[in-house]
């Protein structure tokens, strides 16, 4: 099979890796505000995966520089120094029109979207909760009980869609794992603050993945 994608070459832009990092990073801090040492810690860690992201995006293609001599063997007809060729999963599953209005691409999107827009439902509520000394109850958290993390994930995960790249590959379970012992500790401070109200909603609720259909 065969696949042409012959655009310029768009590697070394070291100025979009700078801008695309700072806004997508300045972006989700307008939604989660840190304020304690774990908030820092795993926006920290957010972080480090977009600039990971964008280096390989616009600055240098490791993983295509890596792969290169199985990824020329197989796809022959494709410029991999082109931007396009960086969708690699469009390339994979054979989309042969553009990366950009692929399946792929299209998902990456909707996880990306949603994922900004569980970091924003979210802060708003916490804000509210911490400023009047209640639990967290409302918004996103009718649903699930931790849906920052959730919103870091699914956005990670949209990336990881749209431009897959063996560095972010690696980092993502890692990042879960830390997510998930963040979101241990952050159970264990709450319940000792709230005592039986917390236990109770955290019996209603599912930590991380919603229970669809069922009204609260």
């Amino acid at each position: 099979m065969e696949t042409s994608m012959t655009d310029a070459p768009a590697y070394g832009l070291w100025f979009l890796v700078l801008l695309n990092s700072l806004v997508f990073i300045l972006f989700a801090f307008s939604f989660t505000k840190p304020r304690t040492a774990r908030d820092w810690r795993s926006f920290g860690a957010f972080s480090a995966f977009l600039v990971a992201l964008f280096t390989e995006m616009y600055g240098f293609p490791l993983t295509i520089y890596l792969l290169s001599g199985w990824l020329q063997s197989r796809y022959p007809g494709v410029d991999f120094l082109s931007h396009d060729a960086g969708h690699l999963l469009e390339i994979l599953f054979g989309w042969r029109a553009n990366p950009h209005f692929g399946p792929f691409h299209i998902l990456s999107f909707i996880l990306i979207g949603g994922g900004f827009w569980l970091l924003s439902g979210a802060w708003q509520v916490l804000y509210h909760a911490q400023r009047t000394g209640r639990l967290a109850t409302a918004g996103p958290y009718a649903r699930i009980r931790h849906p920052q993390y959730a919103g870091f994930v699914l956005i990670m995960l949209g990336f990881l869609v749209q431009w897959p790249t063996l560095l972010t590959v690696a980092m993502f379970p890692v990042l879960l794992w830390m997510y998930l012992r963040l979101a241990r500790h952050e159970e264990r401070e709450m319940e000792a603050e709230f005592g039986e109200d917390y236990r109770r909603y955290a019996a209603e609720t599912p930590a991380f993945i919603p229970h669809f259909g069922k009204g609260k």
